[in-house]
């Protein structure tokens, strides 16, 4: 579901463009205002429309989505924490989502270059790099080879 941007909302703060992993949300030079450069490359992130703080940026969906047609509304409300989705069918009969801002502090996630250089031993190890430690568990479950499925290589 691409999105698009109601432009009488935007008021050109550039959350969307920071935000956006596809390099697709621009600001307009002339009107100073959001859009969305290239529909069809939509990662459908909905980063965009999680970080507006002016609830500018909706989304269009797709068949699969609501078969009936619908319009999607997104709200952030920061108050309480949440994303609130609301998706109107068009016979008239709305759903609402809600879900918590689960997003970390800018600057909490270490980064890679903070992490030790994994030694042999952890290089043949089924754990990641971060596991389990950012997990906060002592270790993760492994699978013995005898049980695996046989003829599974």
């Amino acid at each position: 579901m691409p999105t698009f941007v109601y432009m009488t909302r935007c008021d050109g703060c550039g959350h969307c463009v920071d935000i956006c992993p596809s390099d697709i949300m621009h600001i307009d030079k002339t009107y100073r205002r959001a859009y969305n450069i290239e529909p069809n490359m939509c990662w459908e992130c909905y980063s965009c429309v999680k970080a507006c703080p002016q609830n500018a940026i909706d989304v269009r969906g797709y068949a699969d989505f609501a078969p009936l047609g619908h319009s999607v509304r997104v709200l952030r409300e920061e108050g309480k924490n949440t994303i609130s989705w609301k998706v109107k069918f068009r016979n008239g009969h709305e759903k609402n989502f809600v879900s918590p801002i689960r997003t970390t502090p800018w600057g909490s996630i270490k980064a890679p270059e903070d992490y030790d250089i994994p030694d042999e031993t952890a290089l043949k190890n089924q754990e990641l790099a971060h596991e389990p430690e950012s997990l906060n568990i002592d270790g993760l479950p492994t699978l013995k080879p005898d049980q695996l499925k046989l003829g599974v290589v």
